[in-house]
Protein backbone atom coordinates (compact mmCIF):
# COMPACT_ATOMS: atom_id res chain seq x y z
CA UNK A 1 0.00 0.00 0.00
CA UNK A 2 1.32 3.44 -0.80
CA UNK A 3 1.68 6.29 1.76
CA UNK A 4 -0.21 9.87 1.71
CA UNK A 5 2.44 12.07 1.74
CA UNK A 6 1.38 14.52 4.41
CA UNK A 7 4.04 17.56 3.80
CA UNK A 8 2.71 20.70 2.66
CA UNK A 9 3.86 21.96 -0.57
CA UNK A 10 5.28 25.06 -0.35
CA UNK A 11 2.56 27.99 -2.12
CA UNK A 12 4.35 29.84 -4.60
CA UNK A 13 2.73 33.27 -4.15
CA UNK A 14 3.70 33.07 -0.60
CA UNK A 15 7.74 32.29 -1.33
CA UNK A 16 7.35 35.27 -4.25
CA UNK A 17 5.46 37.36 -1.36
CA UNK A 18 8.28 36.47 1.18
CA UNK A 19 11.45 37.19 -1.59
CA UNK A 20 9.41 40.51 -2.35
CA UNK A 21 9.26 41.73 1.22
CA UNK A 22 12.74 40.87 2.11
CA UNK A 23 13.81 43.37 -0.74
CA UNK A 24 11.51 46.41 0.27
CA UNK A 25 14.09 48.52 1.78
CA UNK A 26 16.33 48.01 -1.25
CA UNK A 27 13.26 48.74 -3.45
CA UNK A 28 12.61 51.75 -1.33
CA UNK A 29 15.55 53.46 -2.06
CA UNK A 30 15.50 52.53 -5.63
CA UNK A 31 11.88 53.91 -6.56
CA UNK A 32 11.07 57.03 -7.81
CA UNK A 33 9.43 59.49 -5.10
CA UNK A 34 5.71 58.96 -6.10
CA UNK A 35 5.94 55.13 -6.63
CA UNK A 36 5.39 52.98 -3.37
CA UNK A 37 6.96 49.24 -2.66
CA UNK A 38 3.81 48.38 -1.52
CA UNK A 39 1.94 48.84 -4.17
CA UNK A 40 4.45 47.61 -6.81
CA UNK A 41 5.17 44.44 -4.60
CA UNK A 42 1.43 44.05 -4.53
CA UNK A 43 1.12 44.35 -8.66
CA UNK A 44 3.85 41.74 -8.61
CA UNK A 45 1.74 39.38 -6.36
CA UNK A 46 -1.58 40.10 -8.34
CA UNK A 47 0.23 39.31 -12.02
CA UNK A 48 2.13 36.08 -10.89
CA UNK A 49 -0.68 34.21 -9.29
CA UNK A 50 -3.00 34.93 -12.73
CA UNK A 51 0.15 33.53 -14.89
CA UNK A 52 1.05 29.78 -14.53
CA UNK A 53 3.98 30.93 -16.86
CA UNK A 54 4.82 33.69 -14.75
CA UNK A 55 5.83 30.98 -11.62
CA UNK A 56 7.89 29.06 -13.56
CA UNK A 57 10.44 32.52 -13.86
CA UNK A 58 13.10 33.01 -11.17
CA UNK A 59 12.08 35.45 -8.26
CA UNK A 60 15.03 37.85 -9.31
CA UNK A 61 13.82 38.31 -12.75
CA UNK A 62 10.31 39.10 -11.35
CA UNK A 63 11.73 42.02 -8.96
CA UNK A 64 13.77 43.41 -11.27
CA UNK A 65 10.78 43.83 -13.86
CA UNK A 66 9.06 45.63 -11.01
CA UNK A 67 12.36 47.22 -10.90
CA UNK A 68 12.43 48.52 -14.76
CA UNK A 69 8.52 49.58 -14.73
CA UNK A 70 9.23 51.67 -11.78
CA UNK A 71 12.43 53.40 -13.56
CA UNK A 72 9.76 54.55 -15.97
CA UNK A 73 7.19 55.45 -14.13
CA UNK A 74 4.64 52.39 -15.27
CA UNK A 75 2.93 49.92 -12.64
CA UNK A 76 2.46 46.70 -14.63
CA UNK A 77 -0.90 45.54 -15.38
CA UNK A 78 -2.76 48.71 -14.54
CA UNK A 79 -4.81 50.30 -16.96
CA UNK A 80 -2.34 48.51 -19.77
CA UNK A 81 0.44 50.70 -19.13
CA UNK A 82 2.65 47.50 -19.16
CA UNK A 83 2.86 43.89 -18.63
CA UNK A 84 5.44 41.51 -16.73
CA UNK A 85 6.08 38.78 -20.08
CA UNK A 86 7.80 35.18 -18.77
CA UNK A 87 10.37 34.01 -21.48
CA UNK A 88 11.65 31.30 -20.38
CA UNK A 89 11.77 31.14 -16.76
CA UNK A 90 12.65 34.98 -16.97
CA UNK A 91 10.47 37.35 -16.71
CA UNK A 92 10.62 40.74 -18.18
CA UNK A 93 8.63 44.26 -18.43
CA UNK A 94 7.34 45.20 -21.55
CA UNK A 95 6.18 48.46 -22.14
CA UNK A 96 2.06 48.63 -23.49
CA UNK A 97 1.37 51.39 -25.76
CA UNK A 98 -1.04 53.54 -23.51
CA UNK A 99 2.22 53.54 -21.42
CA UNK A 100 4.30 54.68 -23.89
CA UNK A 101 1.71 57.10 -25.08
CA UNK A 102 1.99 58.63 -20.86
CA UNK A 103 5.39 58.99 -20.69
CA UNK A 104 5.49 60.68 -24.23
CA UNK A 105 2.97 63.31 -22.73
CA UNK A 106 4.45 63.62 -19.64
CA UNK A 107 6.39 66.48 -20.57
CA UNK A 108 4.08 68.85 -22.42
CA UNK A 109 6.06 69.01 -25.26
CA UNK A 110 4.37 67.16 -27.64
CA UNK A 111 1.39 64.55 -27.56
CA UNK A 112 1.03 61.27 -29.38
CA UNK A 113 -1.78 58.90 -29.91
CA UNK A 114 -1.96 55.43 -31.78
CA UNK A 115 -5.42 53.55 -33.15
CA UNK A 116 -6.38 50.54 -34.26
CA UNK A 117 -8.88 50.07 -37.67
CA UNK A 118 -10.91 46.83 -37.88
CA UNK A 119 -13.66 45.65 -40.17
CA UNK A 120 -16.65 47.72 -40.57
CA UNK A 121 -14.76 51.30 -39.67
CA UNK A 122 -14.58 54.53 -42.04
CA UNK A 123 -10.74 55.20 -42.29
CA UNK A 124 -9.01 57.93 -44.42
CA UNK A 125 -5.01 58.86 -44.64
CA UNK A 126 -3.37 60.70 -46.89
CA UNK A 127 0.86 60.88 -46.64
CA UNK A 128 2.87 64.17 -47.69
CA UNK A 129 3.26 67.53 -46.64
CA UNK A 130 -0.86 67.34 -45.71
CA UNK A 131 -0.92 64.82 -43.59
CA UNK A 132 -3.81 63.27 -42.20
CA UNK A 133 -6.12 60.99 -40.55
CA UNK A 134 -9.85 60.34 -40.28
CA UNK A 135 -10.93 57.29 -38.31
CA UNK A 136 -14.44 56.61 -37.86
CA UNK A 137 -14.95 53.67 -35.68
CA UNK A 138 -17.48 51.02 -36.32
CA UNK A 139 -19.53 48.20 -34.66
CA UNK A 140 -16.33 45.73 -34.49
CA UNK A 141 -15.76 44.24 -31.00
CA UNK A 142 -12.63 44.85 -31.59
CA UNK A 143 -11.36 41.15 -32.44
CA UNK A 144 -7.67 40.88 -33.22
CA UNK A 145 -8.36 38.82 -36.41
CA UNK A 146 -10.76 41.88 -37.56
CA UNK A 147 -7.38 44.03 -37.14
CA UNK A 148 -6.69 45.90 -40.87
CA UNK A 149 -4.54 48.58 -39.93
CA UNK A 150 -3.03 50.37 -36.92
CA UNK A 151 -1.42 54.13 -37.33
CA UNK A 152 -0.12 56.69 -34.82
CA UNK A 153 0.12 60.18 -34.40
CA UNK A 154 1.97 62.54 -33.02
CA UNK A 155 2.45 66.05 -32.86
CA UNK A 156 5.33 68.61 -31.69
CA UNK A 157 4.23 71.35 -29.97
CA UNK A 158 3.82 74.68 -31.55
CA UNK A 159 4.38 72.64 -35.19
CA UNK A 160 1.93 73.08 -38.06
CA UNK A 161 1.79 68.86 -39.11
CA UNK A 162 2.00 65.84 -37.19
CA UNK A 163 4.13 63.10 -37.85
CA UNK A 164 1.50 59.98 -38.86
CA UNK A 165 2.65 56.27 -39.74
CA UNK A 166 -0.37 53.81 -41.01
CA UNK A 167 1.09 50.47 -40.89
CA UNK A 168 -1.44 47.18 -42.59
CA UNK A 169 -1.25 44.00 -40.40
CA UNK A 170 0.59 42.17 -43.26
CA UNK A 171 3.41 44.64 -42.52
CA UNK A 172 3.00 44.40 -39.36
CA UNK A 173 3.21 40.43 -39.08
CA UNK A 174 5.96 41.12 -41.29
CA UNK A 175 8.11 43.04 -38.93
CA UNK A 176 6.97 40.95 -36.48
CA UNK A 177 8.69 37.36 -38.33
CA UNK A 178 11.63 39.58 -38.92
CA UNK A 179 12.61 40.00 -35.43
CA UNK A 180 11.40 37.67 -34.09
CA UNK A 181 13.55 35.05 -32.31
CA UNK A 182 11.63 33.38 -29.58
CA UNK A 183 8.74 31.85 -31.77
CA UNK A 184 5.31 31.13 -30.56
CA UNK A 185 6.52 32.71 -27.42
CA UNK A 186 6.95 35.93 -28.14
CA UNK A 187 4.11 38.42 -26.57
CA UNK A 188 2.64 39.53 -29.77
CA UNK A 189 0.89 36.02 -30.08
CA UNK A 190 -0.93 36.66 -26.61
CA UNK A 191 -1.04 40.30 -27.07
CA UNK A 192 -1.66 41.16 -30.81
CA UNK A 193 -3.12 44.77 -30.67
CA UNK A 194 -0.99 46.01 -28.19
CA UNK A 195 1.90 44.94 -30.03
CA UNK A 196 0.59 45.48 -33.19
CA UNK A 197 0.23 49.15 -32.16
CA UNK A 198 3.07 49.55 -30.34
CA UNK A 199 5.07 49.12 -33.35
CA UNK A 200 4.01 52.32 -35.32
CA UNK A 201 3.65 54.58 -32.24
CA UNK A 202 7.82 53.74 -31.87
CA UNK A 203 8.09 55.37 -35.52
CA UNK A 204 6.54 58.11 -34.52
CA UNK A 205 8.48 58.84 -31.30
CA UNK A 206 11.48 59.38 -33.56
CA UNK A 207 10.97 62.75 -33.93
CA UNK A 208 9.37 63.72 -30.94
CA UNK A 209 11.32 65.27 -27.80
CA UNK A 210 12.93 62.88 -25.85
CA UNK A 211 13.06 61.75 -22.23
CA UNK A 212 15.28 59.25 -20.16
CA UNK A 213 11.80 57.50 -19.28
CA UNK A 214 11.27 57.40 -22.81
CA UNK A 215 14.57 56.65 -24.34
CA UNK A 216 14.57 53.42 -21.86
CA UNK A 217 10.24 52.48 -22.86
CA UNK A 218 11.65 52.14 -26.36
CA UNK A 219 14.85 51.04 -25.83
CA UNK A 220 12.99 48.18 -23.72
CA UNK A 221 10.39 47.43 -26.23
CA UNK A 222 12.79 47.28 -29.23
CA UNK A 223 14.34 44.60 -27.04
CA UNK A 224 11.16 42.96 -26.29
CA UNK A 225 10.49 41.97 -30.51
CA UNK A 226 13.44 39.97 -29.98
CA UNK A 227 13.06 38.17 -26.99
CA UNK A 228 15.51 40.11 -25.11
CA UNK A 229 14.94 42.45 -21.56
CA UNK A 230 15.99 44.80 -19.19
CA UNK A 231 17.16 45.01 -16.16
CA UNK A 232 18.34 47.74 -13.57
CA UNK A 233 21.74 48.01 -13.73
CA UNK A 234 22.14 50.93 -10.75
CA UNK A 235 20.35 53.86 -12.22
CA UNK A 236 19.93 52.80 -15.67
CA UNK A 237 18.03 49.77 -17.29
CA UNK A 238 20.12 47.31 -19.44
CA UNK A 239 19.44 45.08 -22.19
CA UNK A 240 20.46 41.65 -21.68
CA UNK A 241 19.82 38.83 -24.30
CA UNK A 242 17.14 36.20 -22.26
CA UNK A 243 17.31 33.88 -25.07
CA UNK A 244 20.83 32.84 -25.19
CA UNK A 245 19.64 29.55 -23.50
CA UNK A 246 17.59 28.52 -25.91
CA UNK A 247 20.50 28.30 -28.13
CA UNK A 248 22.07 26.27 -25.86
CA UNK A 249 22.01 22.13 -26.07
CA UNK A 250 19.15 21.03 -23.43
CA UNK A 251 22.03 19.41 -21.48
CA UNK A 252 24.31 22.11 -21.24
CA UNK A 253 21.38 24.62 -19.74
CA UNK A 254 22.30 25.65 -15.99
CA UNK A 255 18.25 24.75 -15.05
CA UNK A 256 18.42 21.83 -16.44
CA UNK A 257 21.40 20.68 -14.26
CA UNK A 258 21.58 19.69 -10.53
CA UNK A 259 23.70 22.91 -8.91
CA UNK A 260 25.49 22.24 -5.18
CA UNK A 261 23.93 24.62 -2.60
CA UNK A 262 25.98 27.94 -1.72
CA UNK A 263 26.80 26.90 1.59
CA UNK A 264 27.37 29.54 4.60
CA UNK A 265 31.11 28.96 4.48
CA UNK A 266 31.40 29.33 0.76
CA UNK A 267 29.26 32.48 0.82
CA UNK A 268 31.77 33.92 3.69
CA UNK A 269 34.77 33.20 1.65
CA UNK A 270 33.39 34.87 -1.49
CA UNK A 271 31.77 37.68 0.28
CA UNK A 272 34.58 40.27 -0.23
CA UNK A 273 35.26 39.77 -3.51
CA UNK A 274 31.24 39.39 -4.87
CA UNK A 275 30.93 42.79 -2.96
CA UNK A 276 33.84 44.24 -4.73
CA UNK A 277 32.48 43.50 -8.23
CA UNK A 278 29.34 44.87 -7.36
CA UNK A 279 30.75 48.34 -5.37
CA UNK A 280 32.90 48.80 -8.62
CA UNK A 281 30.49 48.64 -10.89
CA UNK A 282 32.02 45.70 -12.95
CA UNK A 283 28.86 43.74 -12.53
CA UNK A 284 25.00 44.14 -11.70
CA UNK A 285 23.25 42.56 -8.84
CA UNK A 286 21.08 40.72 -11.15
CA UNK A 287 24.59 39.57 -13.59
CA UNK A 288 26.51 38.59 -10.87
CA UNK A 289 23.88 36.29 -9.09
CA UNK A 290 23.46 34.85 -12.20
CA UNK A 291 26.95 33.88 -12.85
CA UNK A 292 26.99 32.76 -9.78
CA UNK A 293 24.42 30.23 -10.24
CA UNK A 294 25.68 28.73 -13.63
CA UNK A 295 27.88 26.52 -10.49
CA UNK A 296 25.79 26.92 -7.34
CA UNK A 297 22.86 27.36 -6.06
CA UNK A 298 22.34 30.76 -3.74
CA UNK A 299 19.60 30.91 -0.89
CA UNK A 300 16.99 33.43 -0.83
CA UNK A 301 19.33 35.09 2.02
CA UNK A 302 21.95 34.94 0.13
CA UNK A 303 20.34 36.99 -2.94
CA UNK A 304 19.25 40.07 -0.45
CA UNK A 305 22.38 40.45 1.27
CA UNK A 306 24.48 40.43 -2.88
CA UNK A 307 20.91 43.26 -3.35
CA UNK A 308 22.11 45.56 -0.73
CA UNK A 309 25.22 45.76 -1.46
CA UNK A 310 24.09 47.93 -4.88
CA UNK A 311 22.17 49.87 -2.15
CA UNK A 312 25.48 50.15 -0.42
CA UNK A 313 27.13 51.89 -3.51
CA UNK A 314 23.83 54.23 -4.73
CA UNK A 315 24.31 55.73 -0.41
CA UNK A 316 28.09 56.02 -1.15
CA UNK A 317 27.78 57.31 -4.65
CA UNK A 318 25.24 60.17 -3.55
CA UNK A 319 26.73 61.74 -0.43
Amino acid sequence: MSQISTERRPNPVAELSTFMGKLKGQMSLALPKHMNADRMTRLALTAFSTNPDLQLCTHESIAGSIMVAAQMGLEPGVNGQGYLIPYKGRCTFVPGWKGIVDIANRSGRSSVWTGAVFVGDEFDYAMGDRPFITHKPGRSLGSADDLLYVYAVGRVRDSEWPIIEVWSMEKIWAHRDQYNKVGKRHYSFTNPEMYARKVPLLQVLKYMPSSIELAVAVDVSHAAESGKGGVLDGNFVTITDTDDEDRQPAEQRPQDRALPECTDEAFSKERSNWQSIIQSGKKSVNDLISTIQTKKTLTDDQKVEIASWASVNTEGASA
